[in-house]
């Protein structure tokens, strides 16, 4: 089935009156089982350490919790302050709605809590015309009980600057219609010179933002880009990670955000 974008401006899901509940619980973190599986074979993501830096999105209400369905995903990426986390543009560029991340969901359960986003950069040129090679954004969160993000769930390194396919990649994301992730590995190609694309089966809406993490644990990519993501779920796309995405990332960690 063809999707017209892995989201548009008007496809987060409708506010039917009910509030997702989050049971915030505490969980054990299960071992990583030190396996990639086959290329291009999309499973359940494993409830491990490295998934736990992976979350959804949601828009939030006044009091910070999730008011609707998750609708993109994030990770968080190592900074200084320990609080940001990678996306793509198009999923955090409505400056005036609240959002919340929940880094580990899973079937309505919030096993590391929920973060209230409170700071979003943007690049220039996907503010003023949303240009699809600048489709990356970061967002800072709120700590929690004297806690920042990445001390509790650890991080990703954003590494922009490593050459398309020098390596194959992990993409895990929460396509809109599951309640839990879903993970797959392929060898990026170039699409064009600013667009990388990978051949996963299962990235439906919803999987905009989702991180393309080395063997390094290196996020080299984030899902969007060319048709915010790609028309088919079998094929995903990102921004190749050059010297835009560095000179935002450098602005984030100082927090020239708004």
């Amino acid at each position: 089935m063809k999707r017209l974008s892995r989201l548009s401006p008007t496809s987060r899901p409708a506010l039917l009156g009910a509030v997702v509940l989050l049971a915030l619980t505490s969980s054990s973190v299960a071992a990583a089982d030190g396996g990639t599986g086959p290329l291009e074979a999309t499973a359940d993501a494993a409830a491990d350490r490295p998934a736990a830096r992976v979350g959804a999105l949601f828009a939030a209400d006044r009091a910070g919790r999730p008011d609707g369905g998750h609708f993109c995903t994030a990770s968080v990426v190592h900074s200084p302050r320990g609080d940001l986390i990678v996306t793509a543009a198009h999923c955090v560029d409505d400056g005036g709605a609240g959002l919340v991340f929940v880094p580990g969901y899973r079937d309505g359960r919030a096993p590391y809590g929920l973060w209230r986003v409170t700071r979003r950069f943007l690049p220039a040129e996907w503010t003023r015309e949303q240009d699809e090679d600048s489709d990356v954004a970061f967002a800072a969160v709120a700590g929690r009980d004297g806690r920042r993000l990445e001390d509790v769930v650890g991080a990703g390194r954003f590494t922009p600057g490593v050459a398309t396919g020098a390596t194959a990649v992990t993409v895990t994301g929460y396509p809109r219609v599951r309640e839990t992730p879903v993970t797959c590995t392929d060898k990026p190609s170039p699409y064009s010179r600013t667009q990388q694309r990978v051949d996963c089966p299962g990235f439906t809406g919803g999987t905009s933002g989702s991180p393309w993490v080395n063997g390094d644990g290196q996020v080299v990519g984030v899902l969007g880009g060319h048709e915010r993501g790609g028309a088919t779920a079998d094929v995903s796309y990102s921004v190749v990670l050059g010297g835009e995405a560095a000179r935002l990332y450098q602005e984030a960690v100082a927090g020239n955000g708004s």
